[in-house]
């Protein structure tokens, strides 16, 4: 982070100073909510949660080394002084403030690519692609894990230091609002909108309400901005209309519907996948350009992200042969199609950081795949454990029960249903036509992991995906450290 005083840090905010007799000898050279992450030269912000009370902490983010903290009160230490502290309204509001104000600092000093995305589907693997490609032109900095909201961008900014070249941010949504104010905190140069699925529906009330949502990112664009757009969803190609900044279009085949304002697009041409359930096919750039890539991601749903991340990258002028290059590395955050085979010959494919109906469905096509063999590979049986999909609204029934007839028509050899949230997947699946051993249904992960401990056998290939809140990414995890040592782990 750029070094920023007391005194700095109550301007940006509009913040009330107490208990710094200096405030321009108080530095500041990193942020953070978490007390247990406070070093020597610690901003502090202490953040009410659902839980707990930030303020709770400042004693542990003092003797910590904090030097300063964002509270939304005066707090005193056992003696009566007043915590250093710059005392605002809202604390988030203020960190968004405060973020702003530091990429300011440094567009400033010098030139700053930044780079946002967003999208129901996709946004931390392309988020993780672009890192990759970026990281090869320059240092870049790019948020860990999902850091996608009021709290994780501002975060993501504070790591950023006076030689980042590029800054890549990842923008989620719960409610209308949530991307146009990330935007203004950030001011994207370039601004990628990957599909728009139902992700949230229930909170936002229909999808309609999310593709208004997601496009508020294109519409933050200046003109001397990009926007891009993925071609082959029409609500998304349906936001050019949104935006005063030059289109770049992405999609699969040459022509599509090609929204791209000046011929500038991005396709693939001979999509493919191997036994190993990666993607490869030839890469089109605007300049004419054609190159072969081989992706380390698993699923044939990649494609969009690929091309996605290959439209943003041309988009911020990197050389079309190191895109191509950037393409063929795997995903750098956990739990998204991680694969680990086990040397008991199990392979296990972790997927549950998050989930709704498109990746779901993504998912499980390519479970389906990987268990039908070629030539050169037996089939293997297969088996998804599959946790609830949260925030779907008065459609979640719905979308779990579709979820158990498709299972049973790409054939999965077995389904395991975890949590009450998930038991229509198992109902669904009963009645589409899993008989015996087919399909079950378990309260909780610990029943799961008890289950899946005596059900599996070397061959299988497992798949573990839910939403967050279920819990299958740790239970993932111990199933794949388990059955004797493993021999190999891909993100």
């Amino acid at each position: 982070m750029i070094a920023i005083t007391a005194a700095q840090v109550a301007e940006a905010v509009s913040g009330r100073l107490v208990g710094v007799p200096d405030p321009s000898a108080v530095t500041v050279t990193s942020v953070t909510t978490d007390s247990r992450e406070v070093v020597p030269g610690t901003l502090f912000v202490a953040k009410p949660g659902q839980s707990t009370d930030g303020h709770r902490f400042l004693p542990q983010a003092a003797h910590a080394g904090a030097v300063l903290n964002l509270t939304e009160r005066e707090v005193a230490d056992e003696s009566g002084t007043p915590f250093p502290s710059v005392v605002v309204e809202d604390v988030v509001l203020a960190m968004g403030a405060l973020a702003s104000h530091v990429l300011e600092q440094l567009r400033a000093d010098h030139a700053v690519t930044v780079v946002a995305v967003t999208g129901s589907v996709g946004k931390t693997t392309t988020k993780d692609l672009l890192h990759e490609i970026f990281s090869a032109q320059g240092l870049t900095v790019a948020p860990r894990n999902s850091y996608n909201g009021e709290v994780g961008v501002p975060l993501t900014i504070f790591t950023a230091t006076e030689e980042t070249e590029f800054f890549v941010v990842e923008m989620g949504a719960t409610h209308i609002g949530n991307i146009r104010y990330l935007c203004d905190m950030v001011r994207p140069d370039v601004g990628a909108v990957l599909c728009v699925g139902s992700a949230h529906a229930g909170e936002f009330g229909g999808v309609e309400n999310i593709a208004r949502a997601k496009g508020e990112m294109v519409e933050a664009l200046s003109p001397e901005g990009t926007a891009v757009l993925n071609d082959d969803d029409a609500r998304v190609r349906a936001m050019r209309e949104r935006t005063v900044a030059r289109v770049v279009s992405f999609g699969q085949g040459p022509e599509a519907h090609d929204t791209a304002t000046d011929g500038s697009r991005v396709w693939a041409e001979d999509v493919t996948t191997g036994a190993d359930g990666c993607p490869a096919f030839t890469l089109h750039l605007p300049d004419g350009s054609e190159h072969p890539v081989r992706s380390k991601l698993i699923g044939v749903h990649h494609v969009t992200n690929l091309l996605a991340a290959a439209a943003v990258a041309w988009s911020a002028g990197v050389d079309p042969v190191q895109i191509a290059a950037g393409l063929e590395g795997g995903a750098r955050s956990r739990w998204r199609m991680e694969r680990t085979e086990r040397a008991d010959g199990v392979t296990v494919i972790n997927d549950a950081y998050n989930a709704n109906p498109q990746s779901m469905k993504a998912a499980l096509q390519t479970l389906a795949q990987l268990g039908r063999g070629d030539a050169e590979h037996p089939a293997r049986r297969t088996i998804a454990v599959l946790g609830g999909m949260h925030e779907l609204g008065e459609d979640s029934v719905q979308a779990h029960a579709d979820l158990g007839q498709l299972l049973v028509r790409l054939n999965i050899s077995h389904v395991l249903a975890v949590g009450d949230l998930a038991r229509p997947v198992f109902t669904a699946a009963t009645l589409e036509g899993s008989w015996g051993e087919e399909a079950a249904w378990v309260p909780d992960a610990e029943s799961a992991e008890e289950y899946l401990r005596e059900q599996l056998r070397p061959g299988d290939i497992v798949l573990l995906k839910s939403s967050n809140a279920a819990g299958l990414n740790h239970l993932g995890d111990r199933i794949a450290a388990s059955g004797s040592e493993t021999i190999q782990r891909e993100v």
